[in-house]
């Protein structure tokens, strides 16, 4: 059986985005958590059987396959038992991987600085985010990215806001500096936008419905699926990269479910919003909608885009925003955190 545990952590100023309702589903989920965990020596081991712990965050993304996954009995295939532990947020869960307190985790794209910087390698690509915009106000003139030069622009530092703002500057010709940023929370870029205080927002769905609530007719100048296929937003999985050197086929095992799970998602989309949000203990309708905001890849294709270096390309130029928002002193190369050769050879659970 699946056993759960919910980790309540301080969030760092600006390494995650804020989800709406997350600190909701965090109570709500702390009815379901389960007993302590157990050593995970015998998953270690080589046998690919005992305990795994795996992290994610209590939102769509961040839950979907680990719901799927526990619903549909994937696990049971592997002889593997998830310990599955809720955290509030990617960093932390790094923070956990590298203190041997988690095998597995989940990061959004916010945090993909992370395996960048060599501190966790990345194992398999989740979905692809299409929630992020950069948004104006009507009476500002501002269409187009280029509009953008000289303006107030609300933005929550290093989040994947930040990095949709960078990347539309950086596609007009402009730089960080063209523009003046002004740092808030996620929270405050809602109230800023929506009384006047700043010209425009880089910010994402579901924050930008509220916005729409009070902006009807906001323009939305920038969008993540502008850039598909060339560049893209996506969350990962994530582990200790000791743990894919010395236990390959254990990791093999995790991504085959991973796999499974992600292609049952992709041809079930409205009914995994449903099975997530009774994993996560929302009310059914809570998480509708969803799947709107992302792009959901089968592993067929995703073993085709990693092989053939689209996948590594989109990290790699990533990175290259990384660099401009001071979250790394040079960009590497996705070749040392991408672990592409063993996401295209690990099998699916049922054809294992």
């Amino acid at each position: 059986m699946t056993r759960r545990r919910t980790h309540l952590r301080t969030t760092p100023r600006g390494t995650l985005r804020a989800v709406t309702g997350l600190f909701l589903a965090l109570t709500l989920v702390l009815t379901a958590t389960g007993c302590g965990g157990d050593d995970s020596s015998a998953a270690a081991s080589g046998d690919g059987k005992g305990t795994i712990t795996f992290g994610y965050t209590a939102d769509y993304s961040g839950a979907a396959a680990l719901a799927v996954a526990e619903k549909q009995g994937l696990w049971k295939k592997t002889g593997l038992e998830p310990e599955l532990q809720v955290f509030t947020n990617g960093p932390l869960q790094v923070q956990a991987l590298r203190s041997g307190d988690l095998e597995f985790g989940y990061l959004g794209p916010g945090a993909l600085w992370l395996p960048a910087s060599g501190k966790a390698s990345i194992v398999s690509v989740n979905m692809l985010g299409l929630a992020d915009r950069v948004i104006a106000r009507p009476d500002t003139g501002i269409h187009e990215p280029a509009d953008l030069k000289g303006r107030k622009v609300a933005v929550a530092e290093g989040t994947s806001g930040e990095m949709i703002l960078n990347l539309a500057l950086r596609e007009a010709g402009l730089k960080p500096d063209d523009v003046t940023k002004v740092a808030m929370d996620a929270s405050t870029v809602v109230t800023a936008f929506s009384s006047g205080q700043v010209d425009a927002a880089a910010t994402w769905y579901p924050l930008i419905d509220t916005i729409k609530e009070r902006v009807p007719d906001l323009v939305e100048v920038s969008e993540t699926k502008d850039y598909y296929p060339k560049l893209t937003f996506p969350n990962v999985f994530v582990t200790r990269p000791e743990l894919a050197r010395e236990n390959p086929e254990l990791v093999k095992k995790v991504v085959g479910v991973l796999k499974e799970s992600g292609d049952w998602i992709a041809k079930n989309p409205e009914e995994s919003e449903k099975i997530t949000a009774d994993f996560l203990g929302l009310p059914a309708d809570r998480l509708t909608g969803s799947t709107k905001h992302v792009k959901i890849l089968p592993s067929s294709e995703l073993t085709r885009l990693s092989q053939d270096g689209t996948v590594g390309g989109w990290f790699d130029r990533l990175a290259d925003i990384f660099v401009e928002m001071n979250k790394l002193p040079e960009p590497g190369k996705s070749t040392d955190y991408y672990l592409s050769d063993l996401y295209a050879s690990a099998g699916r659970t049922d054809r294992t």
